[in-house]
């Protein structure tokens, strides 16, 4: 009599493995999964880790690898985690992202923090088409066209604006200076690029005034043209010659 299906299926595994059944992946040392309101979390908090680590479930939603050693996230570190919404890399010490460092989260992630580390930069390509809210605050920004394209793609996380202090910047008056307001003030990345938009408006205006002075000193020189026939003095109408008194008397006999 032959074994069941799924004996010989375990059978096979154990051959094929070299006599010993393989094991699920364990999450590093310091990492442990839980079920929080729901929903499946892999916390790593504090954990003295240098790297994104291997065995996240791929049913994580919540991910939390905050208070590590990692000093970068390279390309799809997250794309085998379909589900994922939630993913907090604060106070570490980041200094770079790939710009494919998110990639596979566009349609799933809604909250990034990414506050606390080492960033004076960012590509503004990991944001593209994240439908997130972003904590950047209390980082070494470097204030320049480039974080100001990032701060136009991205939505921060509420209240968080204020902890964008740049570290450094195109100009020396930006160090120290809180860069969001400055952001809404000045543009920073000229014509050619973000600020195209501005100086192609300014050119319309300065056309527009062009076109007002024309008008209005058209308008005035026909006024003044006006007023200068009106006061003119009109010309007399021509005397016609009266008839003499000798032939209406003459007529008046007759």
């Amino acid at each position: 009599m032959l074994p069941p299906a799924g004996h010989l299926l375990s059978l096979l595994l154990v051959l094929g493995t070299g006599g010993t059944m393989p094991s699920p992946q364990l999450p590093p040392q310091g990492c442990y999964v839980a079920e929080e309101a729901g929903e499946r979390t892999f916390r790593c908090s504090q954990a003295g880790l240098s790297a994104v680590p291997t065995g996240i479930p791929n049913d994580t939603r919540k991910l939390y690898l905050d208070a590590n050693q990692m000093a970068s996230v390279p390309a799809g570190a997250f794309q085998h985690l379909p589900v994922l919404e939630e993913l907090d890399l604060s106070h570490n010490v980041l200094a770079h992202l790939s710009g494919a460092a998110f990639q596979g989260l566009e349609g799933t992630l809604r909250h990034l923090d990414l506050s606390a580390n080492q960033l004076a930069s960012v590509p503004v390509e990991a944001f593209v088409g994240l439908q997130t809210q972003v904590n950047l605050s209390a980082n070494p920004w470097h204030c320049d066209c480039a974080l100001q394209e990032v701060l136009r793609q991205v939505r921060l996380v509420p209240g968080t604006g204020t902890g964008l202090v740049c570290g450094s910047g195109a100009r020396p008056d930006l160090v120290g200076q809180e860069f969001l307001p400055l952001a809404g003030e000045e543009e920073l990345c000229g014509p050619g690029r973000g600020g195209a938009r501005r100086g192609t408006d300014v050119a319309l205006l300065v056309t527009m005034g062009g076109w007002l002075t024309l008008v209005v000193a058209y308008l005035t020189h026909y006024v003044w043209q006006n007023r200068d026939e009106t006061r003119r003095p009109l010309k007399r109408a021509p005397v016609l010659p009266m008839r003499s008194d000798g032939s209406s008397t003459l007529s008046t006999v007759l």
